[in-house]
């Protein structure tokens, strides 16, 4: 009787829509990417994204660069990384761009034209994700390798040795592999706290406090945190000082590999949840 239940299960496992739903979830990813990256609401996105870019580009233009301080500006570079994108640029980025896919339209009165529509919930939420996820992927991504070129071109022979037969490109993937698992870590966040509060602001205040201090936390606690993962993935750690040194409390230390399961299981804890909160929603325009 077991066995039935399970292949009966499977069965109606197989039957469903799959390319349907496949599709749907393509065309809603394109229309949220076009309101996410080509929107004047996004602008102050690319600001925190290419801010670094920016300053590190000056630095380039306007100083020396003897070989001697090649090491100097790796360990700037990582802490850019370390105590601005994954502290600041990536939290309130993500925090922007996925509090805006459920409340953002809530605010706008044109969320109900998705619920009215032939689509399954679930799909709308996780088309959002993606969208959400590939918008902040290519901004702070593309700022990381911008920044990541900037600073070795200016070494020249030295720079290039160091990138193509030194640590250089594993350093950059592990900065890559920290932003995307930054994006898609807080963004399953915010878009859960964007569907469970009027005004996700004060929870994402919260959010940061609890990340803040999870270093000093029991372990066990640790575990529901995004940044305690990311900083176990950092190829250099730079110590931390004044109200930083908070941030760099030294812990037990984690594989990377197990690091990257951690946080891939609470996203899909947080967006599972999410699934279950939005079969639910309901808008009320009036108390908006």
């Amino acid at each position: 009787m077991n066995t039935e239940a399970v292949s009966a299960r499977v069965k109606s496992i197989l039957v469903q829509p799959w390319g349907f739903w496949w599709l749907q979830m393509r065309r809603l990813v394109r229309i949220e990417l076009r309101r996410n990256l080509f929107s004047r609401k996004a602008a102050w996105i690319y600001f925190l994204a290419f801010i670094p870019t920016a300053v590190i580009l000056i630095h380039v233009l306007h100083d020396t660069h003897p070989a001697s301080g090649l090491s100097l500006d790796t360990n700037v570079l990582a802490g850019i990384v370390q105590f601005y994108y994954i502290r600041l640029g990536v939290f309130f980025g993500c925090l922007g761009i996925f509090s805006r896919l459920v409340r953002g339209e809530m605010i706008e009165r044109s969320l109900h034209f998705y619920l009215l529509s032939p689509v399954r919930r679930e799909i709308l939420l996780l088309a959002k994700f993606a969208a959400g996820s590939i918008s902040a992927l290519l901004l702070f991504g593309s700022a990381v390798i911008a920044a990541f070129a900037f600073l070795y071109a200016a070494y020249g022979t030295a720079g290039l040795d160091y990138v193509f037969h030194g640590p250089g490109l594993g350093q950059l993937g592990a900065y890559l592999l920290i932003v995307t698992l930054g994006c898609l870590g807080y963004g399953a966040v915010f878009l859960l706290l964007s569907m469970m509060f009027r005004n996700p602001m004060p929870a994402a205040m919260l959010v940061m406090g609890w990340e803040a201090i999870n270093p000093v936390l029991p372990s066990l606690l640790q575990k529901i945190s995004v940044a305690s993962y990311l900083r176990h993935l950092m190829p250099i750690t730079v110590p931390g000082e004044g109200v930083f040194a908070l941030l760099t409390v030294e812990t037990e230390p984690v594989a990377g590999w197990v690091a990257c399961l951690g946080l891939l299981t609470l996203i899909v804890i947080v967006l599972a949840y999410s699934c279950f909160r939005i079969r639910r929603l309901e808008i009320r325009y009036t108390t908006e």
